[in-house]
């Protein structure tokens, strides 16, 4: 087979994938082996591939890869999310392109189209997840809105709500006015922005006395029902029992009292709208005030805000602005910092609303979560400062809000039968429903007809906190054969910002319905950010395009260049030269390879001992090195286990290994050296398959002719065996022997066809083990141990060792002595600001032990090339 001058990346990536899911390797079936099982945290349906996608589905691929290799029935399920308000949105935004309004659309008929959007760009992800190398089980792709798990999702309400954990309640919720539904708390994102501060007059009723009362929010006036003040605060008790005018609307509102007032904030006197805010909302429940909703759903106001009726509430409060200071209500503004809460999806600025909505106890559900992640471990977060943050979620949880204004989403099983709030049943389907409603009714008349489903969907969350158990059948069908396989489930990749969104409900999920938690091990990733430190986002044009990074660099680069600096949980500063590092780590394993091959292989001419040496070497080295990468991957630290390998190729393998064995120029290589190379290459390719799946199967392929059964993909993982350590650290040593005669040739101009004689006093009684490989690589005619200086060689030490090199006839011994002389005269001058250093009394007693340890190592280092250059004076003169 014809090896090609130049590794084709594209070319190798669309055959291997090609013959890899045509060998239908990447599916999976219960079996006598032990499973080892991912699933894919589900992007959104109609999502694209972005830099967080390519690190974590690179991570998810290596161990999925690996554990394929190491023998277990490795199932990595993928799927999509429906994503209830950002689909919905692009379907209204496109439906309004059209001419046509949801709203003038049956429920049926806007489902019709969402299905339509996401089988038109729904899977797009997947695809190109496919470019990247991802081995996913593509048979068992699921989608959050495919029957089976809309059915999961519907059993799992209906089985909480008959445990009285799901409830109808009248509270104030999170409103995103763009998207016209509510949000959980977790979906609030709070920033920092500069606004106003505007101090408000409200005159007191029967009196030309006013009071200032400061706020953020001067539009939300319409909706004023009571000013509070602090009952210890001597400023206002004049104010007790009194009423107080709102501006412009003329409501008269009464003067309340509560310790809640923090009388340090702005003019110690609080305007209470219950209606728009928590904290004003229990004020109000607890002096039985008046409730005012001033805005439409889209964030405009309604009646109640008279003349402003139908404006934006930001346009609003640039316009009431406007009128407090013609009217003299507006007594100053002052910039303030504020904390806005705004839509983790949309973006918009939540309004606090009252709403009817459904709510998920959450109390004693996370108990379990707490327990399997804090006190038990058998569920771990990589890396483990995370359990903080976790155990500062779980321990102030509030009741979830589970229900959203949404018509793309699962539609909550609550059927109306009456006109009151409460006349209504919970069932999985109407049929069921009905017998529910006419048991409640005591009326057998009733017909489907007469019961209304509620319109609300259920939060895209509610759907994906049951992903690890309804992919495999687990929630309808729980003694099904997959599901008592594959779950729990492994481990679990993903990024720290859904830690509680998606990775804690999970956890909660899995014990409350199958008493086991849903997987062991959770990896959280960083975020991917450019060299700046700025999160990579479209907007600011700062995040590259995946795709065109593996048409430029290569899959196998991308995912080297990516995976080098992504230690668990840290930001990665992504730089594309991370990727040209991967690529060239990919030219030099194929450079290597192509190496080996194209050398003569000769069955007659016996193994040199450099090589037999060598091979030794290199055995106990991977063998070492293995143990490093099984401990980075059991530590969760994927990118050590990658470095690992990287340098065991590199630089042991690459600049090391095959320079001890190569032959001689035009010379053959003995057949049992070479079967060995072969061995080692194939080990090598092992380690590296999970990171850089496609150039190791082309190589392995080019190794020799394989079946399908004997692909790389479903090899085996090396078997970490004893190895000699000794022989490990002998080697280092060497290397800088090697190094040292290399320095001498390069700085006397020796070239390497010259054979020289090397002398050596073994004062550190050293390892002459790896001599055979000192003579190859230096190029020594000669290596002798002798007891005394040699005089008129040059000389360099390794340790306490020292080694000669007799001058050959064409050194400038003048020349040779002048320069080592300078030499010697500069080291002796660095030595002397060092020893000044170190005998200032003050500098020892105040500088950092470190500081102080750094000196005494550049003192050591000076004085044993000071007496390695005096040597080589010696011998010289």
């Amino acid at each position: 087979m014809t090896i090609p001058a130049q590794f084709d990346a594209k070319t190798s990536e669309n055959k291997w994938y090609a013959y890899w899911m045509k060998n239908n390797y990447f599916h999976s079936k219960p079996d006598h082996r032990t499973p080892y099982t991912i699933v894919i945290p589900p992007p959104n349906v109609t999502g694209v591939l972005h830099m967080g996608h390519m690190l974590n589905n690179t991570l998810q691929d290596v161990l999925i890869r690996r554990a394929r290799l190491k023998g277990f029935n490795a199932c990595w399920v993928p799927g999509t999310d429906h994503a209830s308000i950002a689909t919905e949105a692009k379907v209204v935004a496109k439906l309004k392109s059209e001419g046509i309004n949801k709203f003038d659309l049956t429920r049926d008929e806007f489902l019709k189209h969402a299905y339509d959007w996401t089988d038109k760009y729904g899977g797009t992800i997947l695809e190109q997840l496919k470019q990247l190398g991802c081995s996913c089980d593509w048979e068992r792709t699921k989608f959050t809105m495919d029957p089976d798990m809309s059915a999961s999702v519907i059993k799992s309400f209906v089985d909480l709500y008959n445990k009285g954990m799901i409830y109808r309640g009248y509270r104030m919720v999170n409103w995103d006015p763009e998207a016209k539904t509510t949000l959980s708390d977790e979906e609030v994102i709070y920033e920092e922005q500069n606004g106003k501060l505007f101090f408000l007059k409200y005159k007191i009723e029967g009196s030309e006395d006013f009071l200032t009362i400061a706020t953020t929010r001067p539009e939300t006036i319409f909706g004023d029902t009571a000013i509070c003040i602090n009952p210890n605060d001597e400023r206002f008790t004049h104010l007790r029992g009194k009423k107080a005018i709102v501006p412009i609307c003329g409501r008269v509102i009464p003067i309340i009292e509560d310790e809640y007032v923090d009388v340090e904030f702005g003019t110690g006197c609080l305007k209470v709208t219950p209606a728009h805010d928590v904290n004003d909302k229990t004020l109000g429940d607890k002096h039985n005030l008046e409730i005012v909703d001033i805005f439409n759903e889209d964030a405009t106001l309604n009646s109640f805000g008279l003349h402003y009726q139908g404006k934006d509430r930001f346009v609003v409060r640039k316009e009431i602005e406007k009128e407090l200071e013609e009217i003299g209500a507006l007594a100053k503004t002052e910039i303030h910092l504020n904390k806005v809460g705004t839509s983790e999806r949309t973006k918009a600025v939540i309004e606090p609303r009252l709403s009817d909505q459904w709510f998920l106890k959450m109390e004693e559900l996370v108990k379990p979560a707490i327990k399997s992640v804090l006190e038990d471990g058998d569920i771990k977060l990589h890396p483990k400062r995370f359990d903080n943050t976790y155990a500062h979620w779980l321990n102030n949880i509030r009741d979830w809000n589970i229900s959203r204004q949404l018509w793309w989403g699962q539609q909550i099983p609550a059927y109306y039968y009456g006109d009151g709030k409460e006349d209504f049943v919970v069932a999985e389907n109407v049929e069921d429903a009905l017998k529910l409603a006419q048991e409640a009714t005591n009326n057998k008349q009733l017909t489907t007809n007469d019961l209304k489903q509620d319109a609300d969907a259920l939060d895209t969350w509610f759907s994906s906190w049951l992903w690890p158990m309804s992919v495999f059948g687990g929630i309808m069908n729980p003694e099904n054969e997959d599901f008592k396989y594959y779950y729990p489930t492994n481990d679990l990749v993903t990024g720290p910002d859904i830690l509680f969104f998606w990775v804690a409900r999970m956890i909660i999920a899995g014990y409350e319905y199958t008493d086991k938690k849903p997987f062991s091990n959770v990896y959280l990733t960083g975020l991917v950010r450019d060299k700046q430190r700025r999160k990579m986002s479209k907007s600011l044009g700062n995040s590259p395009e995946p795709l065109e990074l593996i048409e430029k660099f290569g899959a196998d680069g991308v995912r080297v260049g990516l995976l080098l600096s992504a230690s668990a949980g840290n930001d990665i500063m992504f730089d594309e030269e991370l990727c040209n590092q991967g690529k060239a780590f990919t030219n030099k394993i194929w450079n290597a390879f192509k190496l080996i091959k194209g050398w003569e292989v000769s069955d007659t001419i016996p193994q040199p001992e450099s090589s037999k040496v060598a091979i030794e070497w290199y055995e106990a080295k991977f063998q070492q090195t293995l143990a490093e990468i099984e401990d980075g991957f059991e530590k969760y630290r994927i990118s050590d286990a990658l470095m690992a390998i990287y340098k065991l190729v590199w630089d042991d393998f690459c600049s090391w290994f095959l320079e001890m064995i190569k032959p001689a120029y035009q010379k053959p290589i003995d057949s049992v050296t070479f079967a060995k190379a072969i061995e080692m290459l194939e080990n090598n390719l092992k380690l590296l398959h999970p990171f850089m799946p496609f150039l190791t199967e082309e190589i392995w392929q080019h190794i020799a002719e394989r079946t399908p059964e004997e692909a790389l993909i479903v090899s085996t993982w090396p078997e970490i065996k004893p190895f000699n350590a000794q022989l490990v650290s002998d080697f280092e040593n060497t290397i800088e022997v090697i190094s040292g005669i290399r320095t001498i040739r390069k700085d006397k101009n020796i070239p390497f066809k010259d054979g020289i004689e090397l002398k050596a006093i073994n004062n550190d009684k050293l390892s002459t083990y790896f001599d055979s490989i000192v003579t190859k690589l230096g190029n020594i005619i000669s290596l002798e141990y002798v007891s005394d200086k040699v005089d008129g060689a040059l000389s360099f030490r390794v340790k306490s060792n020292e080694y000669f090199i007799p001058i050959s006839g064409n050194i400038d011994v003048e020349a040779e002595i002048a320069k080592l002389t300078e030499e010697l005269n500069y080291i002796k001058g660095f030595l002397k600001s060092v020893q000044v250093k170190l005998s200032n009394e003050k500098f020892v007693a105040n500088a950092k032990p470190e500081i102080i340890e750094n000196e005494r190592k550049k003192e050591a280092d000076a004085l044993s090339k000071i007496e390695t250059i005096e040597q080589s004076l010696a011998g010289l003169q």
